[in-house]
């Protein structure tokens, strides 16, 4: 079998512009149309949207590699680096904490070059204890001619299918060399185009034992940051490449095989992050909805202690709001709270539940019947 690597002419990778012109143009304008929009909603609920987006892309990056992680473990390291208060959850567990520091290091860090010394730090962060499950791996540096073939296959043992086949250990110094010096330089290429050329050049390097694909995700993410300007992350390429993870290793196992033009891979590409985009709504509905909210309220803006049970409500608030809760929360007087509670009833802000009478339990209101 013949791997892309292979070719005299590699890694002189080319595309059809033309072909690729209208899907760029289109994800371009998509990116600019959310930005401009995260931009309106305030400092702080624009890193509370960054934190939902980080928090995603590090579980389902690893998700794809069959990695459950504990999304509030991630999301408590995330907020703790970013300076954010979310409060409750303890430190997480080592292997959460070195790729939460990935990630973090390649978005927030995008514009610094990045260098085999940054790459090897990454390595080490993933596989802190030098392991990857039951194997000792070689952490922090290329893998050794010792450590044999790298293949990616699956199926059964001893009817395994082989997908994928690395280039030899040998090679890598000059392998990453010349993307290095490619990744760092500038060039005329788009920085989104850019991410995509870099994911399948890493992994087709595939230069670390194990983590290559985390890391070519991380590559990527980079890019982007650096296609949008921002380190804060509001769409995640991770969570739709882990929807669509079929398509995503046949479409690799395909640009791999194949020739140099990777104009199918990018078109792909493109295509995995508009859905991304597309997909912001779900990803950030409820930061969305709390902008939405704030935006009414903001037009007779209420108390503080309005303001404090509002903001929980929109959180991790359990269950209906009841005047103790509200007094506890705010803590002021049953009196008071009962009249801040009829106030954003009137203000069609809260909506009392059906059963009434003594005890009364409210929510917030939905956008239709606040008569948007």
């Amino acid at each position: 079998m013949r791997y892309i690597y292979q070719l005299q002419a590699w890694p002189k990778l080319t595309w059809d512009r033309e072909a690729l012109s209208y899907p760029l143009a289109d994800v371009r304008h998509k990116q600019g149309k959310l930005l401009g929009q995260m931009e309106a909603l305030g400092f702080p609920l624009r890193r509370e949207a960054s934190l939902v987006v980080l928090t995603s892309d590090v579980v389902k990056s690893s998700a794809i590699e069959g990695e459950t992680l504990n999304p509030e473990e991630v999301r408590s390291s995330i907020a703790r680096r970013l300076g954010l208060d979310v409060g409750g959850v303890s430190r997480g567990a080592r292997d959460v904490e070195g790729i939460v520091e990935m990630m973090l290091d390649a978005t927030s860090k995008f514009d610094e070059p990045l260098t085999d010394r940054r790459l090897f730090a990454w390595h080490t962060a993933l596989f802190p204890t030098g392991r990857s499950g039951m194997s000792q791996i070689a952490v922090g540096m290329w893998r050794p001619e010792e450590a044999g073939d790298m293949k990616v296959v699956s199926g059964p043992l001893g009817r395994e299918r082989v997908h994928f086949e690395a280039p030899e250990a040998k090679r890598l110094d000059i392998e990453m060399q010349a993307f290095l010096e490619w990744f760092n330089r500038p060039s005329a290429i788009d920085p989104v185009l850019k991410a995509g050329v870099a994911h399948l050049w890493f992994v087709t390097i595939h230069p670390f034992e194990d983590g290559n694909g985390r890391i070519a995700r991380a590559i990527a993410d980079m890019a982007l940051a650096r296609a949008d300007r921002t380190s804060d992350r509001f769409y995640s390429m991770s969570s739709q490449l882990a929807a669509d993870r079929k398509e995503y290793y046949r479409e690799l196992e395909l640009a791999q095989r194949g020739e140099l033009d990777i104009t199918r891979w990018l078109t792909w590409f493109l295509s995995c992050l508009d859905r991304a985009i597309e997909n912001v709504g779900q990803l950030l509905g409820g930061v969305i909805r709390k902008a939405e909210l704030w935006s009414r309220i903001n037009l007779i803006p209420g108390n503080e202690r309005q303001r404090l049970v509002i903001n929980r409500m929109l959180d991790d608030f359990q269950g209906f709001l009841t005047n103790s809760k509200y007094a506890k929360l705010a803590k002021c007087s049953s009196d008071t709270a009962l009249r801040d509670i009829r106030e954003l009833v009137v203000r069609n802000i809260l909506r009392p539940n059906e059963h009434g009478g003594r005890s009364t339990s409210y929510r917030l209101a939905e956008p239709d019947e606040r008569g948007e």
